[in-house]
């Protein structure tokens, strides 16, 4: 029989310090996408439920604990608690937790680290606190939200999380060593 154990997606691969930046893995609970019949209704449901509004798009509300992402047209992504199933009664409710590797690139000009490897302006004058969009990182599809001045959150498919890591290992070392 075999021995399963879980792990998570970056174990043996983070935390990783180059120069002034580091990325770790964030764990922050469960990942639930949320798809809305109708944005409005979801919203208020969600509002009801947990407290948080619907996001704009490219945006992203809420605290350390519960906080939700817009993740395309009528779709977000509630990250921490598990949802109310009152919200089911709204649109399509989807634990993706085991499908998604999330990180934090944090650091003086973190920017410039993402700058190598993301066709987005997330300078600190267009791409502000909250701000969030969904691009591509490399060749990979990667949601990325500002959660301050120098600290970016990735996710990126669970799949990829060995690709991200190398990729980000590049362009922090490469920034590194330009000064």
């Amino acid at each position: 029989m075999a021995d399963l154990n879980e792990t998570s997606a970056g174990a043996g691969l983070l935390p990783l310090s180059i120069g002034r930046f580091t990325v770790e893995e964030r764990l922050p609970g469960a990942l639930t996408s949320l798809t809305a019949f109708d944005a409005d209704a979801m919203g208020a449901a969600l509002k009801k439920a947990h407290g948080i509004a619907w996001p704009a798009p490219n945006r992203s509300n809420g605290k350390a604990q519960t906080r939700c992402i817009w993740f395309g047209h009528r779709e977000v992504l509630l990250i921490g608690p598990a949802p109310e199933p009152s919200l089911g009664k709204h649109g399509a409710v989807v634990d993706v937790t085991d499908g998604w590797a999330v990180v934090q690139l944090q650091g003086a000009g973190a920017e410039e680290v993402l700058a190598r490897l993301v066709p987005v302006n997330l300078s600190a004058a267009m791409f502000k606190r909250g701000h969030s969009a969904r691009t591509l990182l490399g060749h990979m599809n990667a949601a990325i939200t500002r959660l301050g001045p120098d600290a970016f959150e990735i996710l990126v498919f669970r799949s990829m999380a060995t690709t991200l890591v190398h990729d980000l290992k590049r362009a922090m070392e490469s920034v590194t060593a330009r000064g």
